[in-house]
Order: C-alpha cells, then sequence, then structure tokens
C-alpha cells in the first residue's frame, strides 16, 4: 500500500494494523521527535529520554496489533500518554532495576556526550534547565541528576562512581548552586 506522508494519523494505524509496515514508519517519523521532545522534559537524562521514546513507540505498535488502537484521531496526544506511563513506570523500576545491577556488579553503560547531545538536538531540549545543566561539568551534572532526579542515596552515587560521600556531596552542592546562577534564582 502505498501512503502519502499527509495520510491521516488513523488511516496510518488502520494500514500498519493490515500489516503495512512503512505506514508505521510514516507514523514513527511523523511523531517521534514530538515524543523525544516530551519525554526528554520530563526526565533527568537524554539517554533514559531515547530509551522511554523507543519503548513508547513499541508500546503503541504492540496496541495497534492487539487492536486497541481504533480511534486515534491525534497520534501525537495518543503516544505522549503512553510516554507519560512509561515515565511513571520508569521510575518505580529504577530502584529495582540499580539493585539488580548492583547485586550483580554490573557498571552503567555510558553514553557518550555526542549522543546526549544529538538526542537534545532531537528532542528541541531548549529548556532553561536542560540550558543550565549543559553549563554544569559532567560529573557535576550526572550527581545532581543521581540524586535530585533519580533521588539515589548519597553512599549509592559515591559507591557506584567509585568516590567518597563528600565528593558527591560536593558536587551536587556546587551542581545546584550553579543551577540556581544559571537560571536566576534567588536564595534568601
Amino acid at each position: 500500500m502505498a501512503l502519502i506522508p499527509r495520510s491521516s494519523d488513523e488511516s496510518l494505524l488502520a494500514a500498519t494494523r493490515a500489516g503495512d509496515a512503512d505506514a508505521f514508519g510514516v507514523f514513527f517519523a511523523r511523531h517521534s521527535r514530538t515524543v523525544l521532545r516530551f519525554v526528554r522534559r520530563r526526565v533527568g537524562g537524554a539517554e533514559l529520554a531515547a530509551d522511554l521514546t523507543a519503548e513508547t513507540f513499541a508500546a503503541a505498535l504492540i496496541a495497534v496489533h492487539r487492536d486497541h488502537a481504533r480511534d486515534v484521531p491525534d497520534g501525537a496526544a495518543w503516544l505522549c500518554g503512553i510516554a507519560r506511563f512509561k515515565i511513571i513506570d520508569s521510575y518505580r523500576d529504577a530502584r529495582l532495576q540499580d539493585a539488580a545491577r548492583q547485586q550483580l556488579r554490573l557498571e552503567r553503560i555510558a553514553v557518550e556526550d555526542d549522543d546526549i547531545k544529538a538526542i537534545d538536538r532531537l528532542a528541541g531540549a531548549d529548556a532553561p534547565l536542560s540550558v543550565a545543566l549543559d553549563q554544569l561539568s559532567a560529573e557535576e551534572r550526572a550527581a545532581v541528576v543521581e540524586r535530585v532526579v533519580l533521588d539515589h542515596d548519597y553512599s549509592q552515587i559515591a559507591h557506584d562512581t567509585h568516590n567518597s560521600e563528600a565528593a558527591i556531596r560536593k558536587r551536587v552542592s556546587r551542581g545546584l548552586a550553579r543551577l540556581r546562577k544559571e537560571m536566576g534564582v534567588q536564595t534568601k
């Protein structure tokens, strides 16, 4: 089935349900940046945003094939609703995954700065917090995200990064102070 790029979201999903893989490709191309932008502005890291965006589209594809996506006039709104649940689930699962990784003594996979910048560029991450976070050193940014966004204990972060707890506390404190300054937040 040859689809023109301006097919409605409903017709793209109907074609996908009928077996046209290209139709879902058009649907993905149409909405992937919107979903990535939505997720990136709500989670701490670019890597997590990319993963959750992929999970969102996988869940959408499953929903289409299970016939749970018959009335979807606005694909972006539907996908952002799915993404919202994926974000909530990720926060619930984060602690379990970290505990399992620590028990197995597995290191976190490092995402390169170029990868993070590419994800942020695609997401259009130009919100003040994103810009302010970019001004931090990599160590400060990682410490702030781990402590504030992911709510990890200082001792856990120190253990994961092979640093002292005092060093992590200092990075978080300095990082938060720089964020406040970059964002123009006045403290009492």
